[in-house]
């Protein structure tokens, strides 16, 4: 198949409506268009230099998880929460009644990734990983009756407010498992000569296209993308998510999305696609380079505590994860009296390491400043 002369799929009648049925892409793929090569050259080199970071940075994990929690405020956001970063890191209790269902669907898709990252030792990326990944990200939450885990068995619509007035209407459902076959086997014929970014960037065009799921399609479809990567090798970390640069520029995201469908203009969405992965991995690799600055330089502020020191380092370990902080979560997670903890945060106080946050006199909460905004900036 030839990008220049693809021709997306075909809408099919229904009763009362058009359904969008997608060409597979399950197949030998080639193209013209010469800037693709360019923009694949510099996506590849962004990547590998995001890659080295993420091996070459210390407990490289602790600060993935943040990476992580980012994606999942992100990808949240995008679908409608109002969860903030540093909302999504403060414990469940501590979050405003009115704003816990948008919290635990952003931890929900923490624990999606989370388990989905894990699995990839097991499983390879495939329909049995994206339905348990899907059953993780429903649990208890708005999407929870919509069949978790399992492939829509009716017709869905995005946007509007029903069937009549949608935006778009994907593929009916009883040619679903058909279609997600046809991804599974693309994502791992190694009979076609395809570079694994257009491969992915193919893949995700192609599930949003089908959208599997009664709910929770896009944020599947944006996971996706680092499962593939990390499975495939490109990165040996699941540091790249292309989700805030989708949020950043969702106009333009959903528009070349659409566009392959009404225009069948894949070249437009591979550019736009490739653009997102090189901007991407460079800004996710300023962030690992000025982590490695700001660690180099508050160690040394909390090496000045003379005989705390030591619980400060682990203090320090535990704000990399989460940089949110209340003294009952260090007394928790470090095992220390309640004392020492509020000792330790009037330390982490005066070296400017932490902010309190509700200036509250009972339930305060800390925050690490310095190194939170490296991931919301």
């Amino acid at each position: 198949m030839r990008f220049e002369t693809f021709v997306a799929g075909q809408w099919m009648p229904r009763y009362q409506y058009k359904s969008f049925e997608p060409t597979p892409i399950n197949g030998e793929w080639q193209w013209e268009d010469p800037h693709i090569a360019v923009l694949l050259e510099q996506a590849n080199r962004a990547l590998g230099e995001l890659n080295a970071f993420s091996l070459i940075v210390p407990d490289v994990d602790l600060f993935i998880q943040m990476h992580v929690v980012k994606e999942a405020q992100t990808s949240s956001r995008i679908e409608g929460t109002q969860t903030e970063m540093d909302e999504a890191l403060l414990p469940e209790e501590q979050v405003l009644p009115e704003k816990r269902d948008d919290w635990r669907e952003v931890h929900n898709y923490i624990d999606a990734v989370n388990t989905a990252v894990a699995a990839l030792a097991e499983l390879p990326l495939s329909n049995r990983l994206l339905k348990q990944t899907h059953a993780t990200l429903m649990q208890g939450v708005r999407g929870e009756h919509k069949q978790p885990g399992e492939f829509r068995s009716s017709q869905n619509w995005i946007g509007g407010s029903s069937l009549q007035d949608a935006a778009f209407i994907p593929p009916h459902h009883e040619g679903v498992a058909e279609l997600m076959s046809d991804l599974e086997k693309f994502l791992h014929n190694e009979a076609v000569a395809v570079p694994h970014l257009v491969r992915i960037a193919l893949a995700h065009y192609q599930f949003e296209t089908i959208h599997p799921f009664l709910d929770g399609n896009g944020r599947i479809g944006r996971l996706m993308i680092p499962l593939y990567l990390v499975s495939c090798g490109i990165l040996a970390k699941p540091s790249l998510y292309l989700s805030d640069f989708f949020e950043r520029n969702r106009a333009s995201y959903y528009d070349a999305l659409m566009r392959v469908r009404t225009s069948h203009d894949l070249i437009h969405w591979v550019r736009f696609f490739l653009s997102g992965v090189a901007e991407t991995a460079r800004k996710g690799r300023d962030v690992f380079r000025a982590v490695l600055q700001l660690r180099t330089e508050v160690e040394q502020q909390v090496m000045s505590l003379g005989k705390r020191s030591a619980t400060a380092r682990e203090a320090l370990h535990l704000l990399y994860r989460k940089p949110v902080v209340t003294a009952g979560r260090l007394v928790a997670e470090l095992g220390i009296s309640t004392p020492t903890a509020n000792v330790l945060i009037r330390e982490f106080e005066r070296l400017g390491l932490l902010r309190e946050n509700t200036g509250r006199q009972k339930g305060r909460v800390y925050v690490f400043d310095r190194y939170l905004s490296l991931f919301i900036s």
